[in-house]
């Protein structure tokens, strides 16, 4: 499903102008996998959410997502590409001027989704992320955890192979970060490939599922079962 090998990606022209961000980094997600992508800040976690979703190009090495080979991929393409992929970010990115349903739809129709197929779809998430009673709600009127369901609900609308949480839990206190952990753990139970990036020590070690620990741009280790060790 995610498969890097010998992934480099350097922003610099020279070491010593900027160290690589990804330094060899070699891994393979399956489908249907929960994996936690853990490390310090500066270890290379949003380099890699970056070359999943196409917004940035690794120097040298190999990505496949989803059986697309990234090797000279098409740019026009890259929308069709990230419909198979749902991003999750910690500030949310809501609209403010937009309500929890007309937020959701707005990402099918950008994609240039049907009116009809909107109406179908948006209702549907919304009840699995436990939002139907808020969709004509605003941003300024509903919670943190509340606002990272309706950024879920907007990943998820367009159907991905692939959602990608990244630091989804940062923003919000205990209760309402464990409240999307659990929605994640949901989603991945349907068959969704799901990776999370976070800081949080407590989740990952209770989550007790595959833990990838950066460090300096390279893979530390790679646990089946892992907790969150530097």
């Amino acid at each position: 499903m995610i498969y890097f090998k010998d992934v480099v990606k350097k922003y610099g022209k020279t070491k010593r102008e900027h160290p690589a961000a990804l330094d060899g980094v070699s891994f393979d997600i399956e489908p249907k996998e929960f994996v936690s992508l853990v490390g310090e800040s500066g270890a290379g976690k949003s380099t890699i959410v970056k070359l999943i979703n196409k917004e940035i190009e690794p120097s040298s090495g190999k990505i496949v997502v989803g059986g697309i080979e990234y090797d000279n991929f098409p740019k026009r393409q890259i929308p069709f590409l990230r419909r198979k992929i749902g991003i999750v970010y910690q500030d949310f990115k809501l609209l403010p001027k937009k309500n929890v349903f007309e937020n959701v739809a707005y990402a099918l129709e950008v994609a240039g989704f049907r009116n009809k197929e909107i109406k179908d779809r948006v209702p549907k998430i919304l009840k699995l992320v436990g939002l139907t009673e808020k969709e004509k709600c605003y941003p300024s009127e509903i919670s943190g955890g509340e606002k990272q369901r309706v950024a879920i609900a907007r990943a998820l609308v367009h159907q991905p192979q692939i959602l990608i949480a990244d630091e989804p839990t940062g923003n919000l206190d205990p209760k309402n970060a464990w409240e999307i952990i659990d929605l994640l753990l949901k989603i991945n139970g349907f068959g969704t490939t799901v990776l999370l990036t976070t800081h949080n020590k407590e989740i990952v070690d209770k989550l007790k599922k595959r833990v990838i620990t950066l460090k300096k741009g390279r893979v530390l280790k790679d646990q089946k079962i892992g907790r969150y060790i530097l």
